[in-house]
């Protein structure tokens, strides 16, 4: 196969989606309601229906119905080594080297069949998400909150470095980017010195973005077993941006004493393509140190176990001007995903492909660092400025949210996720 990294595609400078990528999302265009797979390539995604009509990945031996599906549930399940093999032979396909020139580069017709821009399709969430786990693996954030509500001295629990902190979230409001977030209404308790406490119903006054990486499982587990650490990597399918939107004032006064609910569940948007794990092997680099002896059960052999991932917040209020308000990594991590799988499996609970984990909050440990507005504002203390004129110490509607993700160089080939971004509605009048 061709190793040219140049593409008879134009690649825009400064685009995500380069040859060294390759994500796979679920499109649909306005010709064509029903959602199916494509891959992204610079401005333009490619059919994998119409293509694998064509009679692409013959040669490979797979079963091209996996193309044909509304989800990527049946394309993950696959596994890792199909995954690779499919990554490469498009690599080789829209290489400007190509070893298959008939393929697609030199078919004129097949290409306006399945070459489309990206401006015209309408992205859909890629995987059938059946269960959604949120972590707490950075450990910056974990530290900045705890300072905030406990002090230095107890803000990490005991329990901390010993395990990845984890909860059960919900699935069924996972949305894909673009998708507005409606302000969530619940009990908040105004004045917490106040004797006795009594809560008010409101909107939530203290909304808060969470700067996070997503990976989705390609593989599952049975019941009663667990996923070994040295294989948990095989089970991970790939990656996407998540905010998981937090509601600072509503979780202050449910989370005690099983943690976050209606605070976290009314809404979570992810990037709409999936980066493969492969895609980002380049980028593999260690994490924060961790000083604890963890149990054998959680020890990796790799030590390079998490991202280089650049990641950065821009908000934008309603008819503004935009303002980067943080920039991170996702090397801020204590825990890797393939640690998260072996310790959520190690009492036998089972997972399924596409069952989606957060990775908590990335945080970086020096100011413009921080992967929310709780840990900027100091606890609503101090203001964040924006570009013509404006503050904020949290969320206001109207305000639209966007993160990005990216690694990599121009001359390598950036790998990055696109835009994750929301947009604030009002809450709802009860």
């Amino acid at each position: 196969m061709a190793s040219s990294t140049k593409s008879w595609v134009l690649i825009p400078k400064g685009s995500h989606f380069s040859l060294a990528n390759l994500p796979f999302g679920i499109i649909s265009t306005s010709s064509k309601s029903t959602p199916r797979p494509a891959v992204a390539i610079g401005d333009h995604c490619l059919d994998l229906q119409e293509f694998s009509a064509s009679g692409a990945f013959s040669s490979l031996g797979i079963d091209v119905s996996v193309f044909s599906k509304p989800t990527l549930n049946d394309f993950a399940a696959l596994g890792r080594p199909v995954h690779r093999s499919v990554r490469k032979y498009l690599q080789d396909v829209f290489a400007e080297s190509t070893s298959n020139p008939q393929a697609l580069r030199d078919n004129k017709t097949l290409q306006e069949k399945c070459l489309i821009p990206r401006s015209e399709v309408t992205m859909h969430v890629p995987m059938h998400i059946g269960d959604y786990t949120d972590f707490y693996a950075g450990k910056n954030h974990a530290f900045n909150v705890g300072c905030l509500f406990r002090g230095p001295d107890n803000a990490l629990q005991p329990n901390y470095t010993h395990l990845p902190v984890g909860y059960h979230g919900r699935a069924s409001s996972i949305v894909v980017s673009g998708t507005p977030i409606t302000r969530p209404n619940g009990q908040i308790l105004e004045n917490p010195a106040a004797t006795p406490k009594v809560p008010t119903f409101s909107p939530c006054k203290r909304l808060d973005i969470e700067l996070e990486l997503g990976a989705f499982l390609c593989k599952g587990n049975k019941m009663g077993t667990n996923v070994p650490i040295s294989e948990a990597a095989d089970y991970i399918f790939g990656f996407v941006l998540l905010n998981d939107w937090s509601a600072r004032d509503i979780q202050a006064w449910e989370y005690v004493p099983l943690g976050p609910f209606l605070s976290k569940s009314f809404g979570s948007t992810i990037s709409p393509w999936i980066v493969l794990t492969d895609a980002l092997e380049p980028f593999r680099c260690t994490g924060i140190p961790n000083d604890t002896q963890l149990l054998p059960y959680l020890q990796e052999k790799e030590e390079k176990n998490v991202y280089d991932i650049k990641l950065q917040v821009d908000i934008t209020p309603e008819g503004g001007e935009t303002t980067t308000i943080l920039k991170s990594n996702g090397r801020h991590l204590l825990f890797s995903f393939a640690q998260m799988l072996a310790h959520h499996s190690i009492g036998g609970c089972p997972m399924a492909v596409g069952d989606m984990f957060g990775s908590g909050t990335i945080s970086g440990s020096e100011p413009g660092t921080e992967g929310s507005m709780l840990e900027i504002s100091k606890g609503g203390k101090e203001t964040i400025a924006l570009n013509g004129g404006g503050e904020r110490k949290f969320l206001q509607d109207g305000d639209t949210v966007t993160i990005y993700g990216v690694c990599g160089t121009e001359e390598s080939g950036l790998v990055g996720f696109g835009e994750c971004t929301g947009q604030i509605l009002p809450a709802p009048k009860i």
